[in-house]
């Protein structure tokens, strides 16, 4: 029984490592876990005694966690047996094609990707292309019940707006938004999952996605988790505000308990550029269903502005923000109101929230006069639209200078002595900024 036993080296070596291995995985690890693990939740509790909103402990679930919890709910395993029923297949295959849609879906918060990473780049870059008017004041929580569930809804302008609102809000609460398919593509989808951002498949329009969809962001709702949507469905293609999509409008507003502790608040955000980086691509869009991205449509648009972003020698001029009055859910719902007429009131508040800036009231002149206008005609059609507007604060240190320097910069205009050219290919994309002013008030 004590006699030796002569090992070969490798299986000596073999067993050794499965010696550390079994030790590490029940003793070792376990415990570095529960270390990190303490230090994150202290983290965690001392970033949200600094938030107007903390985070919610929904978004610090495990993702396993989160999907099947989304998976095994009443409302899923309903849309499994439909869909099986309604394509002919069994219910464990429906049941598979479910959880591949709620892996795609559910996001995986990381406090500090958001904070520590996104935040400071979201800063630099907003900062790096644009004056920031920042509104004061800066978010209307204090109107806002704490324990309810606040969702922005925004005019979709740009890609940037993402970016934008994420810093401008980065001291108040983490948002959540809904992002379209076009980045999912590795690495930049698993930041954004860090970010807490959930991806949305247009095409797919089967019962089954809409299910699991439809019940991942009322999951989110009833958990106050902070989201953002843009109800437009896409960006603007001609400037304007457009009529709002209602699909995950209708998800919010589904299986809502108006007499539930919680309400569903609806911030509305009004989001104004002086320029945009897809302004030429989304007016030679214009009538087509889909936006058609390449990545050397996006190269060729981001290369050529690179190394002026980085120095810091060049601006886009103005970008502001502006917020509306916050709608209660459980206000409109008792007034009789649908999802349709939520989703036009809404609506008709971003048309009138969005910010004036120079370029658009600029470019509207220029539209106004034809293809060339005198620079003292310029400046008084500018005063005269500052004029219609109440309370025009954007406008309030700004001048026609600040509007014609970024439209020179891109050629859309050019200074023949003391008038201003327009040329005939530059018309469609002034009109889309011009497009951009909310409407007068009577």
């Amino acid at each position: 029984m004590w006699e030796s036993v002569a090992l070969p080296v490798w299986l000596l070596v073999l067993i050794l490592a499965f010696a550390a291995v079994t030790f590490a995985s029940h003793f070792l690890f376990p415990s570095v876990r529960w270390f990190f693990r303490k230090r994150f939740e202290r983290a965690v509790a001392q970033l949200n005694t600094q938030l107007a909103r903390p985070i919610e402990p929904f978004k610090l679930m495990r993702r396993s966690d989160n999907i099947n919890r989304l998976l095994y709910s009443p409302q899923v395993m309903e849309a499994v047996v439909t869909f099986a029923r309604e394509e002919g297949v069994r219910e464990d295959v429906a049941f598979e094609r479910a959880r591949r849609y709620a892996r795609e879906i559910v996001p995986g918060f990381s406090t500090a990707t958001y904070f520590g990473f996104s935040i400071k780049v979201a800063r630099w870059l907003s900062r790096a292309l644009y004056s920031v008017s920042i509104p004061v004041p800066h978010l209307p929580v204090d109107s806002i019940d704490p324990n309810a569930t606040v969702v922005f809804v925004m005019n979709h302008r740009s890609n940037m707006d993402y970016v934008l609102v994420t810093w401008l809000v980065a001291e108040d609460t983490p948002l959540s938004y809904a992002v379209g398919e076009w980045a999912r593509f590795w690495p930049l989808r698993s930041l954004i999952r860090a970010m807490g951002a959930y991806f949305i498949r247009r095409r797919y329009l089967n019962t089954l996605y809409r299910g699991v969809l439809a019940r991942y962001v009322q999951m989110a709702r009833d958990e106050g988790v902070t989201q953002a949507i843009f109800p437009e469905g896409g960006l603007s293609r001609d400037g304007t505000v457009g009529d709002p999509k209602l699909g995950l409008l209708s998800y919010l507003v589904e299986g809502f308990d108006p007499d539930g502790a919680r309400d569903v608040v609806f911030l509305p955000v009004g989001l104004n550029y002086d320029r945009v980086f897809e302004d030429r691509n989304l007016v030679a869009l214009q009538g087509e269903r889909r936006i058609r991205r390449t990545w050397a449509k996006v190269l060729w648009a981001i290369l050529p502005e690179l190394w002026p972003i980085l120095t810091g020698r060049q601006r886009f001029g103005q970008a502001a923000v502006r917020f509306g009055e916050p709608v209660s859910l459980k206000a409109r719902l008792s007034e009789g109101a649908d999802v349709a007429a939520l989703g036009a009131g809404l609506t008709e508040q971003l048309r009138s929230i969005v910010p004036i800036l120079p370029v658009p009231v600029t470019a509207e002149a220029l539209l106004e006069a034809g293809e060339m206008m005198e620079i003292s005609a310029l400046e008084a059609a500018f005063e005269s639209t500052r004029a219609d507007f109440c309370c025009p604060a954007e406008l309030e240190a700004l001048t026609v200078q600040d509007g014609l320097k970024v439209l020179r910069r891109r050629g859309l205009v050019e200074l023949r002595g003391n008038s201003v050219y327009v040329p005939h290919a530059a018309r469609d994309v002034l009109r889309y900024y011009a497009n951009s002013l909310p409407e007068r008030p009577l």
